[in-house]
């Protein structure tokens, strides 16, 4: 049979308990560290192809803001604003073509009275509609503002401003005394 003894002063402590928690703790602390330190690496990973990707856009963005200020310089060159008035006046000349002539006068024939002509028409677009900027010539005023009231009725011209109004002495008229009247105005024609 075996005796045990405890021959020192004090009775020895147990200190398994404390042991065996201090190491789980630690085991835990590691766990979570390498946890952490995964998904730093994930962020810091991550973060760098975002800032490589950033530095990549600005430097094409510096790229294009180069080649938009060359191109701005270009056009600003005398050969090139030449060619760019030649292309507008050629779609002005396009645009032209593809108004329809014949529609305009057949409502224009539609609304004017008796005594009343059209001496001028000229067509352009503006903000994609049909702006019509007529001259028309009246022996008298009545003439005139029954052409102004049937214009303002007629369902193809909108937004009527008259820009002038010139009056003619005999002479000028001519012997025929046409055109007393001369009024200049701007209307939008629906071509549709």
């Amino acid at each position: 049979m075996k005796l045990r003894l405890n021959l020192s002063t004090t009775p020895q402590e147990n200190r398994r308990p404390f042991l065996a928690a201090a190491g789980l703790v630690g085991t835990l602390g590691i766990i979570a560290f390498a946890i952490l330190a995964q998904a730093s690496f994930r962020s810091w990973r991550a973060s760098r192809d975002i800032h490589a990707d950033i530095s990549r856009l600005e430097g094409q963005i510096r790229a294009s803001s180069e080649q938009q200020a060359d191109l701005a310089t270009y056009f600003h060159t005398d050969p090139a604003q030449k060619i760019l008035e030649r292309a507008n006046f050629l779609n002005s000349l396009i645009g032209e073509r593809s108004f329809p002539w014949t529609k305009v006068f057949a409502d224009l024939e539609e609304t004017l009275p008796a005594g009343v002509r059209v001496v001028n028409i000229y067509p352009k677009l503006v903000n994609g509609q049909a702006e019509v900027i007529l001259t028309i010539g009246a022996a008298n005023d009545e003439q005139k503002i029954r052409f102004l009231e049937a214009i303002e009725k007629s369902k193809k011209f909108s937004d009527i401003h008259v820009t002038s109004e010139r009056r003619m002495d005999q002479q000028q008229a001519g012997s025929a005394m046409q055109d007393r009247i001369v009024v200049d105005l701007k209307a939008v024609y629906a071509t549709s």
